[in-house]
């Protein structure tokens, strides 16, 4: 599918109870595409009144959806696997015109990803088991895990197909129903997934709102009829869905910003190690909550690792997102777009040195987008703040250190803990620096897989709780433990 056979609504609706309505008080707003500002859809902006009524049909859609056998969800889950499957390009065109990125990613990433996604719980619940204990000659003790309830889900606008599978899956394979909001900057793909699967999950199951997190996004956090509240997306917001939570005294699974450390010592594989920084920081623009962007680099070969990622830099193709052999897309935004820039200006005046970068290209054809330039900061010391602080963007900052101890003390002081990469062919010291890392993820000699099956989540101030693993079920669920008295007589207290 090329960019020209995209054919899209010309407006969307509310998804509620298993139908697609406006907004009650009329409101939308307007979607552009990022890479040419070409004007894509009018959506509806939902009321306070709206996320009334999508509580209501959750909480009632509830009642039967938590009785649903695991053989039931599980083929639901797989069914939903199929569908995205089989509507890969259009979906994978869709994130890429509403989003910005390369049409190369979605089409690898992004869409393939989340319907492993829905497959690996489908699994994850046909393999559940719970536990019988035998406490005493007279006593059982029988541990089920039922689902919460109803659950208020905000995603991101960085990866929001995928983060809509991240959120959907579990949530639907525990037996909870949803209200979820996907960010006004990126709606589209989750709107036209819901078209695809809605008539194949039971009425008030799933329901899709749209509109500003300053609006809809704030009644769902308002609203006192959640069970449980899951977030992605920047810190900042995050401290308010925790305190949401608190005041509802529910719980919030939160995957937050980060300031990642990729590490390369002077015995790693050089070509490896360049492929890692590259998609460490320029994957999806670097508008990624784990992207590498603080790059350490022992002293004794950094002179010359910096000038051949230097070169790598120089050579990445920037363009429009929907062609083929662009690698680096449009940031989401005009907003974000001089968010980066300026943070590179932060830099420059802190002391760093521009390598690299630091402009928006100056192709004509990109003229009407939002695009940065991949950059390289030198001569970075990890007080300044382009080394502490999430620009959110494809601007690695490049700090030499001399051995693991001086590694891991500036590694570590950071009030984030995500992700974290280590090149070296030495796996004695790959395990050691891992371990000492503080930090929810740690690649080896890559950086930014992030497959079903395996845990993703941060320390310290980049989140609580683990997703992309069937523990997440534990989140989505909670505990009833049932004691049986098997004796056939009385106890005699009384």
């Amino acid at each position: 599918m090329n960019r020209n056979e995209l054919k899209l609504d010309k407006k969307y609706k509310l998804f509620i109870n298993g139908k697609w309505q406006d907004a009650s008080n009329g409101e939308t707003f307007k979607s552009y595409c990022p890479a040419d500002g070409e004007f894509l859809a009018e959506i509806a902006q939902a009321s306070k009144e709206d996320v009334d009524e999508a509580v209501r049909a959750g909480k009632e859609a509830f009642k039967s959806w938590k009785k649903t056998s695991p053989k039931e969800r599980a083929r639901i889950l797989n069914k939903i696997a199929d569908i995205i499957d089989e509507n890969r390009e259009f979906l994978a065109m869709v994130e890429t015109v509403d989003n910005g990125k390369p049409i190369r990613e979605t089409m690898s990433v992004d869409i393939p990803l989340a319907a492993q996604h829905f497959r690996y719980f489908a699994g994850a619940i046909l393999s559940d088991e719970g536990s019988l204990n035998k406490m005493d000659e007279n006593t059982l003790s029988l541990v089920m895990r039922e689902p919460l309830g109803l659950v208020g889900q905000i995603i991101p606008w960085n990866f929001p197909f995928l983060m809509a599978a991240w959120k959907l899956a579990p949530v639907l394979a525990a037996g909870d129903c949803t209200v979820i909001k996907p960010s006004s900057s990126t709606s589209l793909s989750l709107l036209e997934l819901i078209k695809l699967i809605g008539d194949i999950v039971p009425a008030g199951v799933i329901n899709l709102i749209t509109g500003s997190g300053s609006k809809a996004g704030q009644y769902i956090l308002d609203h006192p009829g959640f069970a449980k509240f899951a977030f992605t997306g920047s810190t900042d917001v995050g401290y308010n869905v925790a305190k949401a939570a608190a005041d509802k005294l529910i719980p919030a699974t939160l995957e937050l910003g980060g300031k990642s450390a990729n590490i390369f010592f002077d015995d790693c594989d050089m070509d490896i190690a360049l492929e890692g920084a590259l998609t460490g920081i320029l994957f999806n623009q670097g508008q990624v909550c784990c992207a590498g962007s603080r790059i350490f680099v022992q002293e004794s070969f950094y002179d010359d690792f910096v000038g051949k990622l230097k070169e790598k830099f120089n050579k990445v193709k920037v363009g429009l997102p929907w062609l083929p052999d662009t690698q680096l897309g449009a940031q989401i935004n005009e907003g974000q777009m001089k968010k980066v820039l300026g943070y590179i200006k932060i830099g420059v005046e802190e002391g760093a040195t521009l390598c690299t970068g630091g402009e928006a290209p100056q192709d004509s054809l990109l003229k009407n987008g939002c695009y940065t330039l991949p950059t390289l900061l030198t001569d970075v010391t990890n007080d300044m703040r382009v080394a502490r602080e999430e620009i959110f963007g494809p601007v690695a900052v490049v700090i030499k250190f001399k051995d693991e101890d001086d590694l891991i003390e500036m590694a570590n002081d950071s009030e984030y803990g995500l992700g974290g990469g280590v090149f070296t062919k030495n796996i004695n010291r790959a395990l050691r620096v891992a371990e000492a890392l503080e930090t929810g993820r740690v690649w080896v000699n890559h950086y930014n897989s992030i497959p079903e099956g395996a845990p993703f989540g941060g320390y310290k101030k980049s989140g609580i709780g683990r997703e992309t693993h069937k523990m997440i079920l534990d989140a989505y669920s909670q505990v009833k433990n049932i004691i049986i008295n098997i004796s056939d007589k009385p106890t005699g207290l009384y």
